[in-house]
């Protein structure tokens, strides 16, 4: 008789092979059919509401593993809320103005572009913006990423420009916005003024030079030293520390000014040996006296500023208002100084520079350098690698440069003030999110939200072409935000001033109604913060405000951060009441990911390769808090991780073939290794659960693994096999076991799914039609933790049973690698005990211990050791069935070589 066939065996659909590549676009597809997000929003009706607003990301170019990161791991969240009970509508968005899309159309329309109206590049970019807008939908998707695909937001929209406008109005009536003449950021690259957020800080070599500027009323000269020298044709003062002493030397037949503590550095630098200090006297003393600048020959009046440090130089700081920001706070708002600024919008010199018209600024170095030389005043020349800024577009070094902008005042009205307050209203996670973000708020300068961008939303002004005065008030945007609402802010470009003025507007200056429009558009981070206005309170699905932001640490000075100044100003708090933050991503050896060193790893390669669910897993795996590192070597090794999880699955699947929620036993009558492992199920969700809530993902991973890897596979399932298999289908043992099976598996699909998104999906439809309460794993309930079942003492009593196991497999394996035994169930143990609290524990488990320890027999005795575990050959025959060995094997007449037990199962199932 071939006894395998009374067996039960694993029976399931669900492959080993999972086969990822193709079989996630068909679950897709499936989604796709069902309306997943819409679905999941109906089960959860009436239910409290988790809104993760989502930052949008450029449209512009493929999706990179950054962009996937960021996406996969706001799907977690929102999958676990969900299954929290959460109604959790997600609306994915897009930023779509500004310098990056106009920089990549305007490069594929080359020398086109200089034929080309406004008009013309802006359809250009709207219409590359919205193909992109669908290349990344699509590529957002095949991670697995679930949201209101079909009404996602773009800041192109006109009901989305309306809405920022509503948000600048009130940022001008309540006079945070004025227009001023001071430096900038400036990329003449790109011809555009940029925002700190726009800035990316890389190595840079600069000059480094030592000049002498003549005194007016004295033959002595004071020492200005500096990287710029492209800037000296705009010098109009000279920075001394009004604390610190400074001395004046003699030099041969001359008379030098530098501060004393730069005297020793700045003399070794310059290889002057031959000197001797004159006299000392303080900084304040220089203050108001005046030297020659030596280019312009202007007047160059001293003043005293604690920007001035004693690091590098001389003590004396060369100032140009033009072209700094701290020489224009100091020397235009407190002494006055000219503010000049001779440098066109492309970085070359204008006509004010006099004989420099015409050269690129950092070109013109080389040449003023020797025109100070044949002068005879520049003491010292030589080079400085220094961080210096550069535009985060082109990646080429930025200057400052005056020009006339619009500014967002950060103190008007103790704004700053305020944001620094609403801070603390916030959670940051990680913790340190809320100091870095407060530190930039309280370093931030005055907001420079205009940009000289044709691809944007223009700022309503007009100029007054009798006085020169440039109007921009609450009714001018009113009335052209009613305008755009209908037509876009194509509008500004398309219609006269005539019909972008309200009736009988003049200036407020002086009355005059021969206005022109200026063409200044937003900051686009005007565009992207305001998004608290146009999404979450323009959709009445969704909340104002989110319940969480979630993105990159640079967004600190991104995106959260213009997000609270404007929500702060338009609602007087914060639109997020939690704020998560991730780190950057990295190759294997913890470098940059670049094209040229060929270390980037393609998101959706990978998907190609191993399927969106190894990629998720590799996310889940690492702690995103911090900077993460990715390659294909990393994700080797998570595809052996899912194989283990798989195949757990698939076992469990495998297992309860049979089994409905009818079949289930009652706890009290579960058996009590069975009890154990739904008591060790229930600290698994409990930990779990916490690791979500506090969204550490990466321990959420660790828990799960190790529970699949170890504690099920080579504990629990490998203990219950025994009896999953040989009792009778019906029996009590069987079902136990399959009781808590199905606890198990529902609760680790449940529990995995915000993870392996497809895989769970996958296996929760080979459950048992009773099971599948929904049409997707993804609108199921959370498992309940049940403290009534973890029985306190049962759970510690197996503990020390299976401090036991370990001896005991231990010595198993010496036995086998003996050649004693074969496989355990060759084996009988005998356990010397001299513990008496552990012996009586023995004694009252006495009959669970051949199936823990999965051998054919098991005896106890008291020993010397406290644990002595000793094997030795199982005593009589191997049973044809179950393979345990048993003295009475091979006694039944109808069952050859059958132990009782089996002989027990067979004739039950006889009948």
């Amino acid at each position: 008789m071939d006894y395998r066939e009374t067996l039960n065996l694993p029976n399931t659909a669900f492959p080993m092979r999972a086969n990822l590549v193709e079989k996630e676009p068909q679950i897709l597809e499936r989604w796709k059919r069902i309306d997943i997000h819409r679905y999941i929003l109906r089960t959860r009706e009436n239910r409290p509401t988790f809104v993760l607003h989502d930052g949008p990301p450029y449209a512009n170019g493929a999706i990179h593993i950054g962009t996937a990161m960021n996406k996969i791991l706001k799907d977690m969240v929102i999958r676990y809320k969900t299954l929290r009970g959460f109604r959790t509508p997600y609306v994915p968005g897009w930023d779509t103005h500004g310098l990056p899309i106009e920089h990549r159309v305007t490069s594929m329309l080359k020398e086109k572009v200089e034929k080309m109206t406004p008009q013309e590049i802006r359809r250009e970019c709207e219409k590359f913006a919205r193909e992109q807008i669908e290349i990344q939908k699509r590529q957002f998707q095949r991670l697995g990423v679930i949201g209101d695909w079909e009404n996602y937001y773009a800041t192109l929209d006109p009901e989305y420009e309306y809405r920022v406008y509503t948000v600048l109005k009130k940022f001008v009536e309540d006079g945070y916005v004025y227009r001023e003449k001071k430096p900038v950021l400036w990329c003449f690259t790109c011809g555009t003024a940029l925002a700190q957020a726009e800035i990316e800080y890389h190595d840079h070599v600069s000059p480094s030079i030592y000049v002498k500027f003549k005194m007016k009323d004295s033959d002595e000269y004071i020492v200005i030293w500096t990287t710029t020298p492209w800037t000296l044709p705009a010098n109009t003062g000279i920075a001394v520390h009004p604390e610190e002493t400074y001395v004046r030397l003699k030099v041969d037949s001359e008379v030098w000014i530098v501060a004393e503590r730069l005297l020793e550095q700045f003399a070794s630098e310059i290889g002057l040996k031959h000197y001797s200090v004159l006299e000392k006297f303080s900084g304040r003393s220089l203050e108001g006296k005046t030297a020659i600048s030596p280019l312009s020959q202007r007047d160059s009046r001293i003043i005293v500023a604690d920007f001035v440090d004693m690091e590098t130089g001389t003590g004396c700081v060369h100032v140009a208002p033009g072209h700094g920001e701290e020489d224009y706070e100091y020397g235009y708002k407190i002494y006055k100084l000219d503010v000049l600024s001779p440098v066109d919008e492309k970085g070359r010199f204008t006509s004010e520079a006099g004989k420099y018209r015409g050269l690129n600024v950092f070109d013109a170095n080389k040449l003023i350098m020797e025109d100070l030389k044949n002068l005879g005043v520049l003491l010292h020349a030589s080079t400085i690698t220094h961080s210096y800024p550069h535009c985060w577009r082109c990646k080429n070094p930025v200057i400052f440069r005056a020009t006339e902008q619009w500014f967002i005042s950060i103190d008007k009205n103790d704004l700053r003030k305020k944001l620094l307050e609403q801070i603390d209203m916030v959670e940051w996670i990680p913790d340190w999110g809320k100091n870095r973000i407060a530190a930039m708020i309280e370093e931030r300068p005055d907001w420079c939200i205009s940009r000289q961008r044709v691809w944007g939303i223009p700022i309503p002004a007009f100029r007054c072409k009798s006085c020169g005065h440039v109007n921009l008030d609450g009714r001018l945007i009113e009335h052209f935000a009613g305008i755009v609402r209908q037509k876009g802010t194509n509008a500004w470009f398309e219609l006269g001033e005539k019909e972008l003025l309200p009736d009988g507007y003049a200036c407020k200056n002086c009355g005059s109604k021969d206005l022109e429009k200026t063409y200044d558009t937003l900051d686009v981070w005007i565009d992207s913060g305001a998004s608290f206005e146009a999404v979450l309170n323009a959709r009445p699905e969704l909340t104002f405000p989110a319940d969480m932001y979630l993105e990159g640490s640079d967004q600190h000075r991104g995106w959260f951060n213009s997000s609270l100044v404007l929500s702060v100003v338009k609602h007087g708090r914060p639109p997020y009441r939690t704020v998560l933050t991730h780190g950057f991503i990295k190759d294997e050896e913890g470098k940059k990911m670049s094209k040229s060193l060929g270390n980037v790893v393609d998101p959706l390669e990978v998907c190609s390769k191993y399927g969106a669910d190894v990629l998720r897993l590799w996310l889940a795996s690492s702690d995103y808090f911090n900077d993460i590192r990715i390659s294909y070597n990393i994700l080797m090794q998570q595809v052996e991780v899912y194989k283990k999880i798989r195949n757990t699955i698939r076992y469990l699947l495998g297992n309860l073939y049979d089994f409905t929620p009818q079949d289930a036993v009652p706890y009290e009558k579960l058996l009590p290794v069975d009890k154990w492992a739904l008591g060790r199920l229930q600290q698994v969700i409990k930990s779990v659960t916490e690791a979500y809530e506090s969204y550490e993902i990466s321990k959420v991973y660790n828990t799960l693994v190790k529970y699949c890897s170890v504690e099920l596979s080579a504990v629990y399932l490998d203990i219950v096999k025994d009896r999953l298999y040989v009792e009778g289908k019906n029996s009590l043992k069987r079902r136990s076991a399959q009781t808590v099976l199905r606890e198990i598996l529902r609760s680790l699909l449940i529990m995995l799914s915000p993870i392996l998104t497809f895989t769970c999906e996958e296996a929760y439809s080979h459950l048992c039609a009773e099971d599948r309460r929904f049409e997707t794993i993804h609108a199921e309930s959370w498992p309940e933790y049940r403290k009534d079942w973890v029985d306190e003492k049962l759970m510690e009593d197996f503990e020390r049973l299976f401090e036991v196991r370990d001896v005991a497999l231990k010595s198993l394996e010496d036995a086998r690698q003996a050649d004693l035994i074969g496989h355990s169930l060759d084996a009988k143990l005998t356990l010397k005990i001299n513990d008496e609290k552990l012996f009586s524990l023995l004694q009252e488990y006495r009959d669970v211990l051949e199936e823990i320890f999965i051998v054919s027999q098991v005896e106890l005795e008291k020993g010397e050791e406290r644990i002595q575990v000793l094997v030795s050959k199982a005593e009589g025959q191997k049973c044809d069935r179950c393979w345990k060995y048993h003295p009475l094997t091979n006694t039944n007449g109808r069952f050859p070589k059958i132990c009782p037990r089996c002989v027990s199962v067979l004739e039950g199932e006889g009948k």
